[in-house]
Formats: C-alpha cells, structure tokens, sequence
C-alpha cells in the first residue's frame, strides 16, 4: 500500500511537471507572438523586400498550428496576390522605400494572372521614379515574367534562366488498370471532357489534343506579348529555338548565356546582390555586416499600411482552389464553409457583392449548393459581379452564373462546360486472389451500385441518364444567366476549357479586367462614387499569433539558399509531384458527380491542396497493392 502512494505521488508530480512546463511554453510563445508582431516602428527607411519563397496564390491556406508544430518538414510558403500587389502600390508613393527588392531564390511559381497583376504594380514602382532589383538562383516562365519588370535583374554565378513555354503533362493508367484487372466505370457528357481519359487511354484522344493545343497556345502567346512588353530587347526565338546551341555558344555556362541573351543584366552572389542594395538602400542599424541593407519585409509594410475602409461595403466572396462538398478552406474550396460565410454576410447590408473566382471547379453539389447561396443576394436585390482570376471553370463556371458581369483575362482559364463521374469495381480483380461475391437480390437495385461485383448495366444506365440531365441542367444555365442559345451548347459546352479572349467571343465572359474592375462595376450598379465604398473581404482568417510566431522562427516554407540552378529545378519539380500526386488521389477516389476542369494547369498550391483526414480512394489503394 505504501508501495502504491509513493508510485501515485511520483505521477502526480510528473503531471503537475509536465503541465507547468506546457503552462510556460505557451505564455512563452505567446509572449514571443506579441512582441514579434510588426508594426509601424519597425518600418525602416530604404528597400521593401519581396522574399517570395513559395508560390503566389489567390486565398493563402490557413495555417495549423498542430500541423506546424509536429510537422518536419517546413511547409511551402504561400502569398496572397492581392497583397504583393497592394504592397507595391504603396510603395510606388511611399517616400520611406527608396527601392524595391525582389528576391525569388525560393520562388515557386503562381498563375500567369496573378503575375501579370504583380508586374504591373512593379510596373507602377518604376513609374514613379525607384528602381527595383531582383535576385534569384533558377529562373523559369514565373519567375522570368516577375523578373522582367525589374531595373536590374540578378542571377547566382550557379544559376541559370531557361524559357520552357505552355504545356501539359498527365499521366495515363489504362496499361496498368488493365493488369490489375480492376474495371473503371466512367460516366461523362462531352467530347472534350477528357479528365477520364487517363483511365480508358494510353495518350490523350484527338479532340482532347486539339483541345489542349489550342488552350495552351493562346496561353504562350500571352506569356510572350507580356514579357516582351516588359523586356523587347530578348531575342525569345534564340532562347526557345535551340537551347543547346544557345547555352554552347556561353562555354557551357547557363548563367553567361542567360546574360548574353539579356534574361538577366548582372551575375553574381546574394552578397553582392545585398551589397547593391545597401548601394541604395542604405545600411542597415540592426545588420552591421558588409552586405546588411536597410529594408522592410513584406508582413511588416502590410500590418504598417492597413487597407482603408471609407463608405459602404461590397462584398468579395473567395472561391480558391477544388470545390469540395466540406468545410476545407482556405485554399480550398469547401461549400459548407463558403455557404455559411455567404449567409453570415446576407444580413450585413452589402452594397454589392462581388464572386473572386479562382477554381477549376469539383463537386457538383458543392458547387450548386454555393450558387444557391449567392442566389440569396439577388433576391435581396444586391447586385453580383464575378471576377475570375486564372481559373474560373466547370464548377468554377457554374457558381459565376447568378452574376450581371464577368470579368476576367485573356490569360483566364474558363468554360470546361461538362461533367462526370468515376466508380471502380473490382470484381475481376479480386477473382485473380479467390475472392468471390454471392448474395441475394430482392430488386434490381439491392447492393448498388456494388463497387465490388460490379455494376449492373440497368444501374450503369441510371448513372449515366442522371449525368446528361446534370449536363443538361449545366448547359441550361449557362445558356440562360449569359443569353445565348442552349442549342449551340456544341460550340462553347462539351467540356472543352477555352483562354479567355476565345471566352469571350463565344458570350461566357463579357468584359476584359481584374478584381478592381469588377469592384468598380459593381459600385456603379450600386449607384456609388468613388471615395464612397470599400471592398470587405468575407470569411477572410487572421493566421493566429501561435501559428505566427512559429513560422517566424523557422517554421515557415523558406528555401534554401545553398542550391545551384539544377538543384532549385529539381525542388520545384519534387512539388510539382506532390500536387501530381495530389491531383491523381482526387482522381482516383469513388465520388459523386464532378464539375471539374482536371485539363487545367495546377497553380500554386492552393489548387492541389486536398484536405488532409482524406484517406486514398479503393482504386488507388487496390492498384498500390497490386502492382507490384
């Protein structure tokens, strides 16, 4: 007995141990959260630095503390477009920055809309007479395209800057379905609807190469029409035309022959890069070192210029990344949590309401469920405007059709106007193994669809008729909300993405703009002047002081700054194959109906950001299995 009070005192006093300990880690961190917190004291006069390590994307995901916490390795870095933006704009008046630095050393990539945005804010920093530098160790489309607004653009003596243009790349499991013997079932409306193919094919079909060739064309030639606006002087016909020829003529040497092409205008090191800057920055009072410069980081320039809010508001609802039937999100576009953030907004008296899309679309339901809940609005008699980004197809399209306007880029990505579902079986498959399905039947539809034995074809036959009416009821829509003829859905539906200048001619889209532009319509329907309305962003999440502070002490989704070219190449493709593999688990799950544009490039992470607690599909785990 006395045996046992001793080995209970000794836990209770771990216990009590361990909770002081907790007790103290959290006042710490939050301690460490609020006096780390920016604010305008910590503005320095000299450069605002851009460190971009990551990818640009429309709505950042919200950050878990949890995950952050016992995660090991760093999470890729997002940042808000609208924000890069909106610094730089601020800067171009703000007599504190001298100059701004760009350092896209950990660069991922983002949507060519959102980069054209950010370049004409740089754009606008020049314009105003300062200067922008940027450094960077691999430059490819992305990062060329920010680079090329830039005075001077750097590049590591290890580096290199290639132009690879437009282009897709899926891959095709018909081989391997095929040897193990699972059935696929796929259910679609459209000949371009090809986001099934990979499961019937070994190469992409005519229509859906046709399809792609066009999408991808157009999308190259505005990527070229702005990077020659930015920079005319690049001969892009000798860099694209024979690269090795081009890299040989420099000995070899990509960095040279990234000068030698005019890509890039100086070659050399971070240190140097910082040495320039301290040229015009100034140095800097907390770095004493040779290559300290003056500067201001980009969380610190926002929380010091908070974003006014004269007159009334409009509304901008943010639909980023997968329509998904949850609540995933941020980044994600979750329908129950869009839905509950649109009804928490109808009793706010919004003046109007704008829909920034950026999303290839994904439950059907989802999808409808939100369109419903915008609908709301234009019972109030709210006016709705839809502003897409660099995506704004098939589900993506279908919650834009309750707007008066849309909005978009001839870089957008739109229309995808079809839908489709996916359903394994497995019958044959686990015959191969001895394993057998019997059972009794007391009408037709006992045990369906059964993703084990297989679908009956009456079953099959249902699924599919209950598709076309969803296509129909999609074309439908479409064909009301835009007025135009549903029957020549052939030439603007069949599942087919289309750039947004060809959108535009066919009536899905009516005017050329961005997010201010559609405010600005907006605010016209609502009969207000300029100086008179504000735009209040809806359901937008604060990241929490916790998360916040961790990420400042590493935690964060920094780059290395060690890479040589090949090697900061190899990293961006490694997450290129993570949101690959991201995108296939979509796939490869047994859902419901999709309203899903799988043609459409990913862009930045937000778009292959799948909720975590979901588990792989049975086609994917059968197929893990087996194929070995």
């Amino acid at each position: 007995m006395e045996f046992a009070r001793k080995v209970w005192k000794v836990l209770v006093a771990v216990k009590d141990g361990l909770a002081l300990l907790l007790l103290l880690m959290f006042f710490g961190l939050l301690y460490v959260a609020l006096s780390a917190r920016p604010g305008v004291a910590a503005v320095e006069e000299g450069a605002l630095l851009l460190k971009l390590d990551g990818f640009v994307v429309e709505e950042p995901s919200a950050p878990d503390t949890l995950t952050l916490i016992m995660s090991q390795q760093a999470p890729v870095g997002e940042y808000r477009a609208r924000d890069v933006v909106r610094a730089l704009r601020i800067a171009a008046k703000d007599d504190r920055v001298k100059v701004v630095a760009l350092d896209l050393s950990g660069f991922l990539g983002g949507g060519l809309v959102h980069l054209q945005d950010i370049g004409e804010a740089l754009d606008l920093v020049r314009k105003s007479g300062k200067k922008v530098y940027t450094f960077g160790l691999a430059y490819l489309d992305d990062s060329l395209l920010l680079a090329a607004h830039s005075d001077e653009v750097w590049l590591d003596p290890h580096g290199g800057a290639f132009i690879t243009g437009q282009g897709s790349s899926r891959l095709y499991y018909a081989g391997l379905i095929e040897r193990t013997k699972v059935k696929v079932n796929v259910f679609r409306v459209g000949t371009f609807k090809s986001a099934v193919e990979p499961y019937l094919l070994d190469s992409p079909s005519e229509a859906s190469r046709r399809s792609d060739d066009a999408l991808y064309g157009a999308l190259w030639l505005a990527w070229q029409a702005d990077y020659r606006k930015a920079r005319p002087k690049v001969d892009i016909d000798r860099v694209t035309g024979d690269a090795l020829a081009w890299i040989k003529q420099s000995g070899g040497d990509p960095a040279l022959a990234a000068k030698t092409a005019g890509l890039v205008d100086r070659i050399g090191t971070s240190s140097d890069f910082h040495r320039r800057l301290r040229e015009v920055a100034g140095e800097d009072p907390r770095d004493d070192s040779f290559a300290g410069f003056a500067h201001t980081d980009l969380d610190t320039w926002l929380v010091a210029n908070p974003e006014d809010k004269p007159g009334e508001a409009i509304g901008v609802a943010t639909i980023a990344g997968e329509i998904l039937n949850g609540e995933e999100g941020p980044g994600t576009a979750g329908a129950e949590r869009i839905v509950g953030v649109l009804e928490d907004a109808l009793d706010d008296d919004l003046a109007a309401l704008v829909v920034r899309v950026d999303s290839p679309g994904g439950a059907l339901m989802g999808s409808e469920h939100i369109r419903r809940a915008i609908l709301r609005f234009k019972e109030k008699k709210v006016p709705i405007v839809v502003s897409m980004a660099n995506l704004g197809a098939s589900g993506g399209y279908w919650v834009s059709t309750p707007a008066s306007r849309i909005f978009a880029e001839p870089a957008t990505i739109t229309g995808s106007i079809g839908v489709f579902a996916v359903m394994p079986t497995f019958g044959e498959a686990l015959g191969q193994f001895g394993v057998n399905q019997a059972g009794v039947k007391t009408t037709p539809l006992t045990g369906e669809p059964d993703v084990i034995g297989g679908i009956s074809p009456e079953v099959g036959a249902m699924i599919q008729a209950n598709i076309e009416k969803s296509y129909r009821e999609f074309t439908s829509l479409v064909a009301r909300s835009r007025g135009i003829s549903v029957e020549r859905a052939p030439d603007w539906a069949e599942g087919r993405p289309w750039d947004g200048g060809t959108a535009r001619q066919l009536g899905l889209v009516d005017e050329f703009g961005g997010l201010d532009d559609a405010l600005a319509h907006a605010a016209k329907l609502a009969k207000l002047e300029n100086g008179d309305w504000h735009a209040e962003y809806l359901g937008q999440e604060a990241v929490s002081p916790l998360a916040s502070v961790l990420k400042r002490l590493g935690a964060g989704g920094s780059a290395s700054t060690g890479d040589d070219f090949f090697a900061t190449v190899a990293r961006r493709q490694a997450s290129l194959f993570a949101r690959l593999e991201a995108s296939l688990r979509g796939l490869m799950e047994t859902r419901g109906v999709q309203a899903m544009c799988m043609e459409c490039p990913a862009l930045g992470s937000g778009l292959a950001r799948r909720n975590d607690h979901t588990e792989s599909g049975l086609i994917l785990t059968f197929l893990k299995a087996t194929a070995g």
